[in-house]
């Protein structure tokens, strides 16, 4: 069974996300579990755990957790940096109460200060939470190559695996977005991309799949998603992606703008129809 959904609202009650989700036929889902556009992060109430933890086995949906967008985990700015680190552990917390296991982040902006200042701080960050304490795996999202954003080269994500001593807590991975690798330069309408991705980062670390087309062209750096097959990645290419060995495993989260001419989960049977 494919786990493939979209990126769901939780509004009102994080527990009627999985109600959403069901609606359209999802088998899996990401939200949010705290202000997308805020610092603090709140322990749900103990009703609102118990409800989402015994709406997840009645639906048999898997959630993924997004992080917020203000944090910066790759910033130098100590402020910033403290929010950022604390906004991290606080949603990693709320996803062990609420048995989640993947946490996905971005890895923010070195604000000018060059990639390898930011990976620095991005290492830095992960490793205050590489305690032991916690359960959530921390996936980095990689990025699209805009101006002083830190991920958009493979290399320098498996640089930060590779030297976080999260991951040697087994605590690391990655989310790979399909629209931020095409606008970033991969092109992954080539098979042989998906080699050498799988040779950078290794696809058994990889736990997500952002599945989204791209409403402009190769290396853009733009991260303007489009709705499958209708942007320059094209059917053919996911077509191929899903069946590429050890991709068919993975969460699969659509983050395509709402298309009116689309019915809701018209694009999740889309995807399914190209994986068989």
């Amino acid at each position: 069974m494919l786990r493939i959904g979209y990126h769901t609202s939780a509004a009102g009650s994080l527990d009627l996300a999985f109600d959403r989700a069901a609606a359209m036929g999802a088998t899996a889902m990401q939200i949010f579990v705290s202000n997308p556009r805020g610092w603090k992060a709140e322990l749900p109430a103990q009703g609102i755990i118990g409800g989402f933890v015994r709406k997840g086995h009645r639906y048999d949906i898997e959630a993924v957790c997004h992080m917020p967008y203000l944090p910066n985990l790759a910033s130098a700015d100590p402020e910033k940096r403290m929010k950022s680190v604390s906004s991290l552990a606080a949603n990693a917390r709320i996803c062990d109460l609420l048995g989640i296991r993947y946490l996905i982040a971005h890895l923010g902006s070195h604000l000018g200060r060059g990639a390898e200042e930011g990976i620095r701080n991005v290492i830095g960050a992960l490793d205050e939470l590489s305690d032991g304490t916690g359960k959530a795996i921390v996936l980095l999202e990689n990025q699209a190559g805009n101006t002083n954003s830190v991920g958009s080269r493979l290399e320098d994500l498996a640089r930060i695996y590779e030297e976080s001593s999260l991951s040697r807590a087994g605590r690391l991975g990655f989310c790979l977005d399909t629209c931020h690798l095409f606008a970033a330069g991969y092109d992954i309408r080539r098979e042989k991309i998906l080699d050498t991705i799988g040779d950078m980062l290794d696809f058994g670390r990889v736990h997500v799949l952002h599945v989204n087309d791209a409403k402009f062209g190769l290396g853009s750096g733009r991260d303007r998603h489009d709705n499958i097959g209708q942007g320059f990645i094209g059917l053919d290419a996911f077509a191929a992606l899903l069946n590429y060995n050890g991709i068919r495993d993975k969460i699969l989260i659509l983050e395509t703008p709402w298309n009116p001419e689309l019915a809701d989960g018209e694009e999740m049977e889309m995807l399914r129809r190209l994986a068989r």
